[in-house]
């Protein structure tokens, strides 16, 4: 991820001057100019951006405005989830419904159906999302318009926005959502049509860049650690017990290094960040070793993109309708490899083996998490309502900013294997800090 964005980079579109009285309490606007949020909070880096900028640079403040571009009455909004299912969907999904209907009186709320394939014409019908269609949604886990990965046709989707008067998009969605948004306002604009296109991010990863937080993280971490805690049980049960745990993370080690923190029952924390060997003095197996002989039994949390380049390629993995890479089983090679190593030694250990991940896609966002998707729909209606475009409600330095999207999926956010958050999962664990001696 970039350190410090230009200020060009930072510029947010608007779709034209905002001629219309929010129908909001004054109290509750601001204008745009009277807040902004630093990008960086560090004096090291204040002093450069004001050494090559003349100023510190900032996103702009997310957050109701007194002028909108959208006249409430003309209004008809629509929402589309893509991905993976991740815990919160259904509730930033009420949010939005809710904010614009008792925030701004929009009346007319349609749900694309399994992701950008319901903004085609062989898509199923869209749901009038009414206030008793999203009632209780928020108590389930999944999301109530389905989800699908893949891209379509970029004017055949704008063509069915125009069809179905629908003048502002919700984008609920990763990487590849947003890059498909991103194209999709660059293609609107070039028809010059007065549509606003809004991500919210989605990715229970929290591997976007320029927010600090994505939805549904903490409800993950939190079911992660309840996996973890079983497989200590698990591994205190038995002689040499060792309990392996898979948790999501195909680029990214944040929910494996949060749940390692919050658990501290974790001995060895492998995210794709912090490369590692299996065999040879040093490597991983050597320290799993140690451990057992030590004290018998072991826990292992491992993201699912970590160590991908030890498994034997078997052919091309392939990739997937958004065009990722198809990951090799992590969890599955190191249970073999554990098993296959102490057997040769003649050391007797068991092995107990957990992959939670589809249990913890499918959960409903926990308190923390609901009242974060609540904000971020909030923040959303407020943006498009004002004729913000193209832009992704992000949370950085403990506020709601407006992040460009072609700033977003320029890079991706990745733990730092020299950050404060490796450090302290180090001193958590006890692992050594490499483990990549050569096999």
């Amino acid at each position: 991820m970039t350190e410090t964005p230009t200020p060009e980079q930072l510029l947010v579109t608007s779709l034209g001057e905002p001629r219309y009285d929010s129908p909001r309490s004054a109290s509750y606007g601001f204008e745009e100019s009277d807040r902004a949020i630093l990008v960086a909070n560090e004096r090291e880096r204040l002093d450069r951006q004001i050494a090559a900028f003349g100023a510190p640079t900032a996103f702009e403040a997310a957050g109701p405005r007194r002028k909108l571009f959208f006249d409430p009455a003309t209004v008809t909004a629509g929402i589309v989830t893509c991905g993976g299912l991740c815990p919160g969907l259904n509730d930033v999904i009420r949010s939005i419904v809710l904010a614009l209907h008792y925030g701004y009186g929009v009346g007319r709320v349609l749900g694309f159906r399994y992701g950008y394939a319901g903004l085609t014409p062989d898509g199923e019908p869209p749901l009038d999302l009414t206030l008793e269609r999203v009632r209780a949604i928020h108590q389930s886990g999944g999301t109530i318009l389905g989800s699908s990965r893949g891209a379509q046709s970029l004017d055949v989707m704008i063509d069915t926005l125009v069809e179905r008067d629908v003048n502002i998009l919700f984008t609920i969605g990763g990487d590849g959502t947003l890059r498909g948004a991103d194209a999709l306002t660059d293609r609107i604009r070039a028809r010059g049509l007065p549509i606003a296109v809004i991500g919210i991010p989605k990715t229970i990863d929290n591997d976007l860049a320029w927010t600090r937080r994505s939805f549904g993280f903490a409800t993950a971490v939190g079911a992660a650690r309840n996996a973890i805690a079983s497989a200590h049980i698990e591994a205190l049960g038995a002689y040499n017990g060792i309990g392996l745990v898979k948790l999501m993370g195909r680029h990214a080690g944040f929910i494996t290094a949060h749940a390692t923190l919050s658990s501290g029952d974790v001995n060895f924390c492998l995210v794709p960040e912090i490369p590692f060997a299996l065999h040879g003095e040093g490597g991983f197996l050597e320290a799993l070793e140690a451990r057992l002989a030590e004290k018998h039994h072991a826990v292992i949390a491992v993201a699912e993109g970590a160590g991908q380049s030890l498994i034997a390629p078997e052919g091309s993995a392939g990739t997937d309708a958004s065009g990722n890479v198809r990951l090799r089983d992590i969890g599955t090679f190191l249970q073999a490899e554990i098993t296959a190593h102490f057997r040769a030694q003649g050391t007797p250990m068991s092995l107990k083996y957990m992959d939670p991940s589809y249990l913890i896609r499918s959960l409903p966002a926990n308190a923390l998490d609901s009242e974060y998707c609540k904000r971020l729909g909030q923040h959303a209606v407020h943006a498009a309502m004002a004729g913000r475009t193209s832009i992704m409600i992000g949370f950085w330095n403990q506020n709601f900013t407006h992040v460009p999207l072609s700033l977003v999926t320029a890079s991706r956010r990745n733990l730092d294997p020299h950050g404060r958050t490796w450090t302290r999962v180090l001193e958590s664990t006890g692992q050594r800090a490499s483990m990549t001696a050569a096999e």
